[in-house]
């Protein structure tokens, strides 16, 4: 008695689950939404920092205007329009420090959005700016970038084998430096 007691209860169960999975398909014939892959996204290493110097000011902590490091990123993806690829968005973060030698209390950071197949070939690059003010008595604040979409086109399987990159737009003295001392 106990065993048919157990089972009976069991099914029970059971069919409580399916009416519930059933309950959950309703709403009109939509299908569920699908979660699109995604392309690997990461901060460029070479072009994670931005240290900018005065000009003729040398190289040393007095000359400095300005710091900044890539801290990160929020990113998510979804199927483009009409089966188009890819929108990849991202959502970047930035800490900037005000060096000793800067004549403002505000900066513009160039940052850029690449998209990469293999290890070194750009399909295609995208350059912002980002505007940030420092209050009164901080030299150092987190910002974060505006919003971008970039559109990887192509089936969904072969865009999400795609990279993209995050990083700042450098000069080649800039790019020069941040190679010279290594990742941070």
């Amino acid at each position: 008695m106990v065993k048919a007691r157990n089972l009976r209860s069991g099914k029970m169960a059971a069919m409580g689950g399916v009416l519930l999975l059933l309950a959950g398909c309703g709403g009109g014939g939509a299908l569920p939404q699908m979660t699109a892959p995604c392309p690997r996204v990461a901060i460029l290493a070479d072009a994670a920092d931005l240290t900018r110097f005065r000009a003729g000011g040398g190289r040393d902590l007095t000359a400095m205007e300005l710091n900044a490091s890539v801290a990160g990123f929020q990113a998510r993806c979804d199927y483009a329009p009409g089966g188009a690829g890819l929108d990849v968005t991202l959502t970047p973060a930035f800490t900037a420090e005000r060096g000793p030698a800067a004549t403002g209390r505000a900066a513009e950071i160039p940052y850029m959005v690449a998209v990469a197949e293999g290890e070194n070939r750009i399909l295609a690059r995208q350059a912002y700016a980002m505007r940030v003010e420092f209050p009164a008595n901080v030299s150092r604040i987190q910002s974060r970038g505006e919003e971008v979409t970039v559109r990887i086109p192509g089936s969904p399987q072969a865009a999400a084998r795609k990279q993209v990159w995050l990083g700042f737009v450098l000069s080649p003295e800039e790019l020069a430096l941040n190679r010279a001392r290594g990742p941070r």
